[in-house]
């Protein structure tokens, strides 16, 4: 059995050097049922590391320096069901860093439920990729559209479903509804530190919007990379738990 306490505090020692980047490092906890894990390429049969607790990886990560966490419920994100708890904990864990939610939002009502939680910003993919208006209505710059891109083509529903958007289509849909951010993912990439896709970052960049950059992170100079690339932020998962 490993010890997760010395794992958690190496974690913490690695993410230290991330954190020098020129734009901001964000840790990803992906969890699913109760324990953290990165998937290889969303595929939820593909388990390729453990972390333990949640509760506690995001801890460490917040007592490393990071000041933000990107929380991800997988089981929500397939399932469609929101565990405002499981923000809680987060939530209250990490503070006085800031947590972004996401997974399983569907509705209005389930993003509200996750900022009375605590969380300050959610990340919305298959409710809002469509139609986004509602939900800059709603929350203005505290929701981020989630652009899941593989083979060109926004994926929703965990993943599993592909939406027919492509990614300037789903880049104009958010142009004209006022999205300022976008939270953006290169599928194929994703738990695979082959390195990020940065002609898709530069495309979604150019547009004028925010870009929080996802997949195949593997190193510090990956993260300078997508900063030339015009990302805001890197959110950066397996290449944390592989010191």
């Amino acid at each position: 059995m490993r010890d997760e306490r010395r794992g958690w505090t190496t974690v913490g020692r690695v993410l230290k050097a991330w954190l020098q980047a020129s734009i901001p490092v964000i840790p990803a906890v992906d969890v699913l049922g109760v324990g953290a894990v990165r998937l290889h390429q969303g595929a939820y049969d593909e388990v390729i590391a453990e972390a333990g607790d949640p509760i506690e990886l995001a801890r460490s990560f917040a007592q490393a320096g990071a000041t933000r966490i990107h929380l991800v419920d997988l089981d929500g994100a397939r399932s469609g069901a929101v565990r405002p708890d499981l923000v809680r904990h987060v939530a209250e864990t990490v503070a006085p860093a800031s947590l972004q939610a996401s997974g399983g939002i569907r509705s209005l009502d389930d993003a509200r439920a996750l900022f009375a939680a605590g969380a300050d910003r959610v990340i919305v993919g298959t409710a809002a990729v469509n139609d986004p208006w509602p939900w800059v209505q709603e929350f203005g710059d505290a929701v981020a559209v989630a652009l899941d891109i593989q083979d060109g083509q926004v994926r929703t529903a965990g993943w599993l479903e592909g939406s027919g958007l492509s990614v300037l289509g789903a880049v104009s849909r958010c142009m004209e509804a006022g999205v300022a951010r976008v939270h953006c993912t290169a599928i194929d990439r994703d738990g695979t530190l082959a390195g990020p896709d940065l002609d898709l970052i530069r495309t979604v960049a150019e547009s004028g919007l925010k870009v929080m950059a996802a997949g195949g992170v593997r190193s510090p100079a990956d993260v300078e990379a997508l900063a030339a690339a015009g990302a805001e932020a890197a959110v950066v998962g397996r290449a944390l738990l592989n010191p």
